[in-house]
């Protein structure tokens, strides 16, 4: 169904993305994704038919981002997402929307995000563009970010938290939806990440 279109957030990018956080470069610390302690989500969600949705996550992906409180619109992040981690709690779905018809993942089996600016919209917040690169295409991108909180944990170590939110339209990267109807024509990412100082 149309829903494996929502593979493409890979983002989300995406992002999902997000690789979605603020980050700084001179005075900036360096954070590494903390994808294998489960602190860090890249989500979709896209519609079916315009009757209900289907809810999906990728979850093999692995990133950096710089971060200074004091300079956020120096942020910064990078992501890679392997897109055959896509889940959706339906193998055969998650099998068709990893075909040729939508991902095509054994041609294009990562996705990448690559920020190239950030801009504070208030206290905490603040828009991230960067480059998406999802079925062999590479688009701009914005992702709406908010900072969760930072600081540190049990065990030594020190932390930043981001959420972000982007929609993507799938015909940008080249994904033919248009036998699912209009309502699937993109895709909304929703992602969390929270990074380790390095």
């Amino acid at each position: 169904m149309f829903s494996k279109t929502l593979r493409n957030t890979v983002t989300g990018a995406a992002l999902g993305a997000a690789a979605l956080l603020p980050m700084t470069q001179a005075n900036a610390a360096e954070y590494q994704i903390d994808s294998k302690g489960q602190h860090a989500f890249i989500q979709f969600k896209i519609s079916h038919l315009g009757y209900s949705y289907v809810l999906g996550t990728f979850d093999d992906f692995t990133g950096t981002f710089n971060y200074d409180p004091d300079a956020p619109e120096a942020s910064s992040a990078n992501v890679e997402v392997d897109v055959s981690s896509l889940h959706t709690a339906h193998a055969e779905r998650d099998k068709h929307i990893l075909s040729d018809d939508f991902l095509d993942a054994s041609e294009y089996p990562t996705a990448t995000f690559e920020s190239t600016g950030f801009e504070s919209t208030g206290d905490g917040e603040g828009e991230l563009s960067g480059n998406l690169t999802l079925h062999g295409e590479t688009q701009p991108i914005t992702i709406d970010v908010e900072h969760i909180g930072g600081g540190d944990d049990p065990w030594g170590e020190y932390r930043h938290g981001f959420e972000g939110t982007t929609t993507l339209t799938l015909a940008d990267f080249g994904i033919d939806t248009s036998k699912l109807g209009p309502t699937a024509s993109s895709v909304e990412m929703y992602l969390v990440v929270e990074g380790i100082r390095q």
